[in-house]
């Protein structure tokens, strides 16, 4: 069904992100290893050697269980016919993290990795306007922490140090890991500059307590680059308009219903996010 019939459509008062969103990440086995084991093994790796380390850790399914629990967020919006249109996206409740719910450390990554595991796992890389809501919505919004800004901010130490300080500001709040929560990242991001800056990675957000975000959008670094205070969030590919399941690549080509999630207007995700790796 096309999306311009499916605006009609009557709004569900509930979208449940099921099962079906996350059925393209494999299952962890019991052998898998825990978080805190793959940073030490990771400890002295750095730039594409640690990625891939990760990633196949990650593509392997040795990711914790709360990261399948997907989490609603909304749009809303009026299309020019006059019909009020409700878009609901599916999102990772926390950062990409590799490990068990007992065990798990958040894992920044170069753009190309990021980019694989979201499309092998069957999901996309936020926009600015996805990660915008994210932040507004989440039920816990988490101060950010930075650290000092020195030359070790790229290396594995780093990372597990941040990455412990924001798993106690979190427990502080709340007990429940797969509760929505924000503010304690940058996220890399979907935009079309990267189009016209081969080889760059976007990063966005980390937004303050008033909601504005420490960074703004921002293709400064090369794609492999990756420090602590970098997360990612993924989206799921099906999205809900007015309670009807829709491919949010479908959406997001869409001339008016793209505006609601990217301030970029249409984008083809799939195309874009397949071109960074």
């Amino acid at each position: 069904m096309a999306i311009a019939s499916l605006a009609a459509a009557p709004a569900q008062a509930l979208v449940l992100c099921g099962n079906d969103l996350t059925r393209e990440i494999p299952r962890r086995t019991a052998r898998a290893t825990s978080g805190s084991a793959v940073m030490d093994r990771v400890m002295s790796l750095g730039g594409v050697e640690r990625d891939s380390a990760i990633t196949r850790e990650v593509l392997s399914g040795n990711i914790p269980e709360y990261l399948r629990q997907l989490v609603p967020v909304g749009f809303n919006g009026t299309l020019s016919n006059g019909e009020q249109v409700v878009v609901v996206l599916c999102v990772t409740p926390d950062y990409l993290a590799v490990g068990s719910d007992s065990d798990y450390v958040r894992v920044p990554l170069g753009l190309p990795a990021a980019a694989r595991i979201a499309d092998e796992l069957g999901f996309f890389l936020p926009t600015t306007r996805i990660v915008d809501a994210i932040y507004e919505q989440a039920d816990v919004q988490l101060p950010p922490s930075p650290m000092k800004p020195t030359s070790a901010m790229v290396t594995t130490d780093y990372m597990r140090r941040h990455d412990a300080t924001v798993t106690q500001q979190r427990a502080r709040v709340t007990r429940f890991l797969d509760t929505l929560t924000a503010g304690q990242k940058k996220d890399l991001v979907l935009t079309t500059r990267l189009y016209s800056k081969p080889g760059q990675v976007a990063i966005y957000g980390w937004h303050r307590p008033n909601g504005r975000p420490i960074q703004p959008l921002s293709t400064v670094h090369g794609a492999q680059y990756a420090d602590y205070s970098h997360g990612i969030r993924l989206v799921a590919r099906i999205a809900y308009v007015n309670g009807r399941k829709v491919p949010l690549e479908e959406l997001m080509r869409h001339p008016e219903l793209a505006g609601l999630v990217s301030s970029e207007g249409p984008v083809d995700p799939a195309r874009l996010q397949a071109s960074l790796y």
